[in-house]
């Protein structure tokens, strides 16, 4: 059976537009074309399969045909209903990869299409928020056999992989990709930072300048949207539960405050935490006419959709991911993207510059762990330093520079305690 014939997609006719997606990112992604020249003479995953589940857009299907470039035959499917791209999804079925995607699936088919990209038996996985990994420990452990392991995108996943390390239950090696410095200082950072933004200006056409915006933690990805925030003329409350994190927050110039407070305050509120219900139904209670509601985190739970919909008489969608939600006081607060990531269910997710550092990242790391699973165990690693620094060079190679080298006498002095 042909990929063709295997995959399911929306729409086969859609793949020339997708076509001109994947090559627009790979004339922007030189780091990962550098890995890719060296998978192409490697073949380090030759007679392997790999299964992936991303958001299914340009920059991850380049990272799928780099894989497939290494030898792998990969099977992709979607991380997050509303980031799915189907014209790249038409792209990669004529490129000879398996999808199992498409835009908006139903809750029932979302779940069938990664139990799918499971039951290809892959040798390794690429997992986004741990889903993957939870079908394989829970409803597919019969389909844990052939893996020898993956890597994880995010955070959220990240939670839950060493949630099921620490209990013991965890069966398979994964590496935490989300962990490695090359993907929350820039990824995280710098990525979650412009790409909340972009989606949020081009879904509501609404000015950011002068409005409050409220920034639900003060992790990388907080950081990141506070300093975007702050860079388009806004007044930034952060929130928090860690007070180390508060106390960087506020040195860092923003305001900080418990949500009851920043509730009453905001205009645009962004959620970034990985957790669930951190805006629920007491702040709704005292959130300003118009407030918009955005979450920036993996899974649609940080905003609490059925508190706000439980306090509301009417619900309706206004303009293209915009929900409108009139209370029974007769406010409207307006959620983006159904509470989903924002960035990635109205827009088009970090920019190509910054995914190439990560993509780098999970190639790199797809190939190490498939050399060292045995070595590893089943456990949660991060990503070796060795690899983190050499996608910093290969970045910074890309970009026409360099960094120095330390002489041996200076190797000597840093190493020594006299």
């Amino acid at each position: 059976m042909t990929t063709k014939e295997r995959s399911i997609i929306a729409n086969p006719a859609l793949a020339a537009e997708g076509h001109l997606k994947i090559d627009w990112v790979d004339a922007h992604m030189p780091v990962l074309n550098r890995i890719k020249e060296q998978f192409v003479k490697e073949q380090p995953f030759k007679g392997l399969k790999v299964s992936i589940s991303l958001h299914l857009e340009a920059k991850t299907a380049y990272l799928a045909k780099v894989i497939q470039a290494g030898g792998a035959e990969v099977t992709i499917t979607g991380s997050n209903p509303l980031s799915t791209q189907d014209d790249v999804c038409a792209a990669l079925v004529e490129d000879g990869i398996t999808v199992y995607a498409k835009y908006k699936p139903s809750p029932e088919e979302y779940k069938s299409f990664l139990i799918k990209a499971l039951e290809t038996e892959p040798d390794l996985i690429i997992d986004d928020g741990c889903e993957l990994v939870t079908l394989l420990h829970t409803e597919r452990p019969d389909l844990l056999k052939t893996i020898r392991g993956g890597a994880e995108e995010t955070t959220t996943g990240i939670i839950r992989l060493k949630a099921l390390e620490k209990e013991g239950s965890l069966k398979i090696p994964m590496i935490a990709v989300n962990d490695a410095y090359c993907k929350y200082l820039f990824d995280n950072r710098y990525g979650t930072g412009q790409s909340v933004f972009d989606s949020i200006n081009r879904t509501t056409n609404l000015v950011v300048a002068g409005k409050t915006v409220v920034v639900v933690g003060y992790g990388w990805c907080g950081k990141g949207v506070a300093m975007r925030a702050k860079g388009l003329g806004a007044n930034v409350i952060v929130t928090e539960v860690d007070a180390i994190k508060g106390v960087e927050a506020y040195m860092d110039g923003f305001a900080i405050m418990p949500m009851a407070e920043a509730a009453k305050r905001g205009d645009l509120f962004v959620t970034v935490t990985g957790n669930k219900s951190v805006i629920r139904g007491e702040h709704y209670e005292v959130m300003k006419d118009g407030a918009l509601l955005a979450n920036a985190g993996h899974f649609d739970v940080e905003v609490n959709k059925p508190e706000l919909l439980a306090q509301s008489v009417s619900k309706r969608t206004v303009r293209n991911n915009i929900e409108e939600y009139k209370l029974k006081d007769g406010r409207k607060l307006y959620l983006l993207a159904e509470g989903r990531l924002v960035n990635l269910g109205a827009g088009d997710g970090h920019p190509a510059e910054i995914m190439d550092m990560t993509f780098a990242l999970q190639a790199m790391s797809l190939k190490y762990v498939n050399e060292q699973y045995k070595a590893i165990g089943n456990r949660v690693l991060t990503v070796p330093y060795e690899l983190d620094e050499q996608v910093a060079r290969f970045k910074l190679e890309s970009l026409g520079t360099s960094v120095d080298t330390l002489s041996e006498e200076q190797k000597a002095y840093l190493q020594s305690w006299q």
